[in-house]
């Protein structure tokens, strides 16, 4: 899952990277591993600055100085195979033909057979682990065959047709073509959220894409909507728009995650507003605690920061117990579901949350949180309540166990490391140590994020299920792990410090071991 942006902006000697960084920290919470941005000028030339972090240390003043141009495309990295090597920031640059940058949000998963396509039959050079790697090549070999020396409109979309014919997964992406324009497009499904909008000027209409409507809004973007699956835009640098749907669209199903956990309740995306979908949540989540625990008391309803407290509070409304805030969160410390080991996790859970002990002891306690992926947290923060002085603790989670890897985008876990694999509700119970768990049902979760004019029917739910929207996936899924157990191998040898690598290292994990350094334009460093 990542943050994606690209914008035009009328006047052509004004820049557009301020803004784009002002719209990069609305998205910040989509990806905090890395974060780049490539701009282009008036004579076709790109500027980059990217590297590992967030946006307010990647882009400082004296590198923001020398990103010039009117149009540009920015990301926010989370990386979805484990890796947080350097040299795969985004956005991607190729230079042939005509020079391409790209910034992709999602997961392909027929990877390993573009990177032979690339090699066998378009004999193009692939420098990292990334699909967004495979995928701006791919576009890049499809724009390639019109072996023209200025391309159009027609032709663009015609390339994005033949690549998106070869290219299976999710993906909202922005690309830019030096000199010519700013590009869009999204998956047949429409599984990564993109939204188009428009800014009237002085000097004529700015255009902005962005993965959340919350960017648009905020910079004054008043007229937006969201890019139909298989649909692409071209926003050329002279301010010409044109919108068509180069693929048929597949059953529409936007991945569910989205208003469950990483989408700001304050973005609508397809229609649904994200704060409502979470408000509906509470009540359902409700409904199914006063099923499940007949007979038991409960004193008090206490978030887990941040997402969830939306839901619970009106999950506390619902049931007519008192809200409070029983834990106190430290801003400072990341997400944790990210940390690379689960020592690291566990103590960052004790650094992320302090809890008060004035609202648990003597009390029983409900515990409302968006998810439960591997179990760490949940343990942790439920183990805290106790120490805290809660009598009892109860654990509601907004959606349902998650059983399955998810594959377009979302790190969550490998298969057998999610607290729901091969468990029932009694036994994740006591995994992570409460008195009792209690799932969200997953057609009430549907139902939460159905409330728009036009009903989605269909939602991308192969983390509950098993059955992902663009089929069986299981050579995807080995190979992804395989990446996983290497990443994590070789973040192991990083750490060790004076000891042979030959102990936990195979000589098979050196052959690939990530670059640090992007070899694509130029780097962030040339900007110190």
């Amino acid at each position: 899952m990542c943050g994606i942006l690209g914008a035009v902006l009328a006047d052509q000697q004004s820049n557009v990277a301020p803004e784009l960084f002002e719209g990069a920290m609305f998205l910040q919470h989509r990806g905090q591993d890395a974060a780049g941005i490539v701009t282009c000028g008036n004579k076709g030339r790109f500027y980059q600055c990217k590297g590992n972090g967030m946006a307010r240390d990647v882009f400082t003043q004296s590198r923001m100085n020398n990103l010039i141009g009117n149009m540009g495309i920015t990301h926010l990295r989370y990386p979805t195979a484990g890796s947080s090597a350097g040299s795969e920031a985004q956005p991607f640059y190729v230079n042939s033909p005509f020079g391409i940058s790209l910034s992709h949000n999602g997961n392909l998963v027929n990877s390993n057979y573009l990177r032979r396509y690339l090699d066998e039959e378009v004999h193009r050079h692939i420098n990292t682990d990334s699909d967004s790697e495979l995928l701006i090549n791919i576009f890049a070999s499809e724009l390639d065959k019109f072996n023209k020396s200025r391309v159009n409109n027609q032709d663009i979309f015609l390339a994005l047709s033949g690549t998106m014919n070869i290219i299976r997964g999710a993906y909202a992406c922005v690309a830019m073509l030096a000199g010519y324009g700013v590009i869009g497009f999204r998956d047949p499904n429409g599984i990564r959220p993109l939204l188009f909008g428009e800014r009237e000027t002085e000097k004529g209409k700015d255009y902005m894409l962005a993965s959340e409507s919350v960017v648009l809004k905020a910079q004054g973007y008043n007229k937006f909507r969201d890019v139909k699956p298989g649909e692409a835009v071209i926003i050329r640098k002279d301010g010409y728009v044109e919108f068509k749907q180069v693929i048929e669209s597949k059953i529409f199903a936007p991945d569910i995650f989205e208003y469950v956990y990483f989408a700001r309740p304050d973005s609508v995306m397809d229609g649904v507003s994200v704060y409502h979908s979470r408000i509906e949540m509470g009540n359902k989540l409700a409904k199914k605690i006063e099923e499940t625990l007949q007979g038991e008391k409960i004193d008090v309803v206490i978030p887990v920061p941040d997402t969830s407290r939306t839901s619970a509070l009106q999950c506390a409304v619902s049931l007519n117990i008192p809200f409070r805030e029983g834990f106190v969160k430290n801003r400072y410390i990341g997400r944790t579901f990210i940390m690379p080991n689960q020592k690291e996790r566990v103590s960052s859970v004790r650094r992320k949350l302090n809890a008060m002990e004035s609202e648990f002891k003597d009390r029983n306690v409900l515990l409302v949180d968006d998810s439960i992926v591997r179990g760490t947290t949940s343990k942790e923060i439920v183990a805290m309540a106790r120490e805290a002085g809660a009598r009892k603790v109860f654990f509601a989670s907004c959606a349902p166990p998650i059983r399955f890897n998810h594959i377009y985008g979302i790190d969550l876990a490998d298969t057998k490391a999610l607290v729901g694999f091969n468990r029932n509700e009694e036994e994740i119970s006591q995994v992570i140590g409460a008195d009792q768990v209690i799932y969200q049902d997953l057609q009430d979760l549907i139902e939460c994020c159905q409330k728009s004019e036009d009903k989605i029917e269909n939602f991308e739910v192969g983390v509950f299920t098993g059955k992902y929207i663009t089929g069986v996936e299981d050579d995807y899924l080995e190979e992804l792990e395989k990446i996983r157990a290497q990443n994590q191998r070789l973040k192991q040898q990083s750490q060790l410090q004076g000891l042979s690598v030959d102990a936990c290292i195979d000589a098979s994990d050196m052959v690939d071991v990530k670059a640090e350094v992007d070899i694509s334009i130029y780097n962030r460093g040339d900007y110190e």
